[in-house]
């Protein structure tokens, strides 16, 4: 905006500071034809002091007019108008450039963001299914141990000697054996 601005007051002064230097220009051409201060040629005797042979220029040294002056004005005010709009051209384009690549980051994240949300629920869903099932193994675990503890006095401390134990299973297998003979109605062998 201030750019836009600048560029607009640098037109106005330039066709400010043309038309001036045409009224000058027009000034100049109009007094260099003026004879209004000129004195007619006289001759020898009335011509007593010297005086003027030739219209009146003015002060018009070379280089250095107003009218010059006027031109270099407006040569600055064309330049500045030029770099003003290829600055604002140019960062016109870097501030498009600029936004087009923010959308762009900004899509990405944002679809980053919402693969990251996603996955993020099936990890606390799997959590959730983990602990759940974590639960119910330790209830079956705990439930196991409690029927480990009551069965063991039972089991492992009975009491009894490792030689008794073999002695008693083989007694029982041989009871087993002659009930088996019985069912079968064979003879028992009773030695």
């Amino acid at each position: 905006e201030k750019n836009a601005q600048t560029a607009e007051d640098a037109k106005a002064a330039q066709v400010a500071v043309q038309q001036a230097t045409a009224v000058l220009k027009d000034f100049y051409a109009k007094s260099a034809e003026a004879t209004a201060l000129a004195q007619t040629r006289q001759t020898p005797a009335e011509d007593a002091p010297e005086t003027f042979d030739k219209p009146y220029q003015g002060l018009l040294p070379e280089g250095g007019s107003v009218v010059d002056f006027l031109e270099v004005i407006l040569s600055d005010f064309a330049r500045l108008q030029s770099e003003t709009e290829t600055s604002e051209a140019a960062e016109q384009d870097e501030f498009e450039k600029y936004m087009f690549d923010s959308k762009k980051d900004r899509a990405l994240k944002e679809n980053e963001k919402g693969h990251k949300e996603a996955k993020k629920q099936d990890k606390e869903s799997e959590l959730v299914s983990t602990e759940q099932e974590l639960k119910l193994t330790q209830e079956q675990l705990d439930k196991a141990m409690a029927y480990y503890e009551k069965l063991k006095p039972t089991c492992v401390d009975s009491g009894i000697t490792y030689e008794e134990r073999v002695k008693r299973r083989e007694e029982e297998i041989q009871s087993l054996q002659e009930a088996l003979q019985i069912l079968a109605g064979t003879d028992i062998n009773l030695a």
